[in-house]
């Protein structure tokens, strides 16, 4: 068994969300959004950590790091899966590893509200599940993609670096392509997807603007496309997308988002105030013509009262569902005040 698998078991079994290694000190686990030492495992020398980081990686692999100075790839341990970042610094390798949950969640199983399930029975537009990394929108994406196949038959097809989690083609059929291994950009990886008969199309992330620009072409011809984005709110998001173009096509994009744009989910994870666990907060915006509307008239900071006028098609804002996760006790007022968008507001309501 390679030496890492005993720290990455010992991972499992804390249910650390990621493990990190660095020379000159001890592993650490994340547990509960904190960094926290092993006990009892000794200082890693530079040594220690390129024995036990190379010994994982396939000959290709090794090239690849020896290249880029940098790898992202999955590695299994007999119990699990982890998605493995490698780099270099001036002490020399360094690693993080994510733990990949075996299973694919449900929406009720991760704490999400049941209102995201609807954007699994859409047909067609553009979906985009965003937050910081870490937030978990890897596993809110995975929830409702195998919704989708469990309900539907239709062909998935997803690019992802690396690939996460794992689908068993149910009603559906699922192809799920690596960066770099199955296809070398994000870009050239949605041109060649349009060509193989796609319903769905998932993009591990719309990292620059031949992405997005192809993303919203795929929107347009029909597919559901859904696709992640490093933003913190709906608003956020939309700029987000039309800033990555050049100001001479913003106006169009404007059009072309207002017509494709199906949804926005947007999260967070806070501590639990009941147990050494994380619980999600989001934002879900459902696209109306009001939406479209604000889109095209460069409005989007006004996306806001449209969520909140909203409720009945499953929109709410972060700061609803801070409120709605206090109220049941399921995290700290304090927690929830750090988060929220509106905190003056916010402050009155919570510590009044």
């Amino acid at each position: 068994m390679p030496e890492i698998d005993s720290i990455l078991l010992h991972a499992e079994a804390l249910e650390a969300s990621d493990l990190h290694l660095k020379s000159g000190m001890r592993p650490r686990l994340r547990l509960v959004g904190n960094l926290e030492e092993i006990d009892g495992f000794p200082v890693l020398a530079p040594g220690d950590v390129e024995r036990m980081t190379t010994e994982i990686l396939t000959s290709g692999q090794m090239d690849q790091f020896r290249h880029r100075r940098e790898l992202d790839f999955t590695y299994g341990t007999p119990t699990g899966r982890f998605r493995c970042a490698y780099f270099r610094d001036h002490q020399g390798i360094g690693a993080v590893f994510r733990r990949i949950p075996t299973g694919i969640p449900t929406l009720q199983e991760l704490g999400l509200p049941l209102e995201l399930e609807q954007f699994a029975h859409l047909h067609r537009g553009l979906v985009l599940v965003t937050g910081a990394s870490g937030a978990g929108k890897s596993s809110t994406l995975a929830a409702i993609i195998d919704t989708i196949n469990s309900k539907y038959h239709k062909h998935i097809l997803t690019m992802e670096d690396p690939i996460e989690f794992l689908y068993q083609d149910k009603l559906g059929v699922i192809h799920q392509r690596g960066m770099h291994y199955d296809f070398d950009s994000f870009e050239e990886g949605i041109i060649a997807a349009m060509r193989q008969d796609p319903d769905v199309m998932v993009i591990g992330e719309l990292r620059d603007l031949e992405s997005v620009r192809q993303a919203l072409r795929a929107a347009e011809t029909g597919i559901l496309v859904f696709g992640t984005l490093h933003t913190n709110s709906a608003a956020d998001s939309i700029d987000r997308i039309i800033d990555v173009f050049p100001a001479q096509e913003q106006s169009q994009v404007r059009v072309q988002l207002s017509d494709s744009l199906a949804g926005i989910v947007s999260q967070v994870l806070l501590r639990r105030s009941d147990g050494p666990a994380r619980i999600p907060a989001t934002e879900v915006l459902v696209a109306t013509s009001a939406v479209g509307s604000l889109i095209r008239e460069c409005k989007t900071q006004d996306i806001v009262n449209v969520i909140q006028s909203g409720k009945s098609r499953g929109m709410h804002t972060l700061d609803d569902s801070l409120h709605r996760l206090v109220r049941r006790r399921m995290i700290e007022p304090q927690e929830a005040f750090i988060h929220a968008a509106n905190k003056t507001k916010f402050e009155d309501s919570m510590f009044a």
